[in-house]
């Protein structure tokens, strides 16, 4: 994995709709008459290995990052957990797999209305990822996904459509690997073993202990884990503070800190990852306070808004040069 920005180079952005049935849950729409696209959500970015980053490693390295929600806990309300066939991915059209229909939907719906979701977030990915597996053929191309949340399952997901519809039509089948954290379980056992019968995929589910979103849905309503499962615990790290809210046990940042020094169930937590503690205080309060970084600390300037010539606070709009581009027609 990279550790420097300076190591990869951003090549695309992915979109998704922000209007479809109850996914809306899932994201914030901007209601200004303003916003670039009232009907689309950024939810991710595929990036590339740098040309002296692919030398020192020996293969040229393809991310793709999805964002987790914007939204805590109530999206599950509206979600439900309705299974649905995944038959539209299978190359042999098997009807057994099955995912959860919320995230299947974010993932291949797109919006005719919309210039950046006239093709779903499925067919913008994968028209880039052959795009790039052409051009870096030569390379040793290996693909990696990650994501938390919401992001860790289409992140999942997506590992599994490029394994059956994409990288399996190289002679050299390049490595599909998806590392993901505090994801909701995905789909059933035919899904699963549908993912496993692919000797290329690999998926790493980082899991903390008390997580209640990762035990959902129930394996009673026929959902099962995907994956191997590296489970931490953000309770034994000396620098955060002890919680009982649910929203401290999926934070993100407090699972990657615990990561830096997780050296076991029964083993010492000892930070071995150059990593910044304040990164855990992003958005959230969890550290102690003997660690003098304030709470909630990254916020844009002033929240986005400023004065207008009438003297009024509004939220302000984006220059040209920040307005995303329309990639795919």
């Amino acid at each position: 994995m990279l550790d420097d920005a300076r190591h990869y180079k951003v090549v695309s952005f992915l979109y998704a709709t922000a209007r479809v049935s109850d996914h809306e849950a899932f994201f914030l729409s901007s209601m200004s008459r303003e916003s670039w696209d009232r009907e689309t959500n950024w939810i991710g970015y595929i990036a590339v290995t740098s040309d002296e980053r692919t030398a020192e490693i020996g293969r040229r390295e393809i991310y793709v990052v999805f964002r987790g929600t914007t939204r805590n806990y109530e999206w599950i309300n509206v979600m439900g957990a309705k299974l649905t066939s995944v038959k539209e991915l299978l190359l042999d059209g098997e009807d057994g797999p099955e995912v959860m229909l919320g995230w299947f939907t974010i993932y291949t719906t797109a919006n005719p209305d919309s210039p950046f979701t006239k093709l779903s977030a499925r067919s913008q990915l994968i028209t880039k990822i052959k795009e790039l597996l052409e051009t870096y053929k030569d390379e040793k191309p290996s693909i990696v996904l990650t994501g938390h949340s919401l992001g860790a399952t289409i992140a999942t997901l997506a590992a599994f459509d490029l394994a059956e519809n994409v990288t399996n039509s190289y002679s050299d089948v390049p490595p599909v690997t998806a590392i993901v954290f505090g994801s909701p379980r995905l789909g059933n056992k035919k899904f699963s073993d549908r993912i496993n019968g692919h000797n290329n995929v690999r998926i790493l589910h980082v899991k903390n202990e008390i997580d209640l979103i990762t035990r959902y849905p129930a394996k009673i309503m026929g959902y099962v884990n995907i994956g191997t499962k590296l489970k931490i615990d953000t309770r034994v790290t000396p620098f955060l503070k002890e919680t009982h809210h649910p929203g401290d046990w999926h934070n993100l940042q407090a699972m990657l800190h615990v990561v830096a020094g997780w050296n076991g169930k029964n083993g010492k937590f000892e930070l071995k990852v150059n990593r910044n503690i304040a990164l855990v205080n992003k958005s959230c309060a969890l550290l102690k306070e003997e660690c003098l970084v304030p709470e909630c600390w990254w916020v844009e300037k002033n929240k986005g808004m400023l004065k207008n010539e009438n003297g009024d606070w509004v939220m302000a709009t984006p220059d040209d040069e920040d307005k995303p581009v329309v990639e795919f027609d």
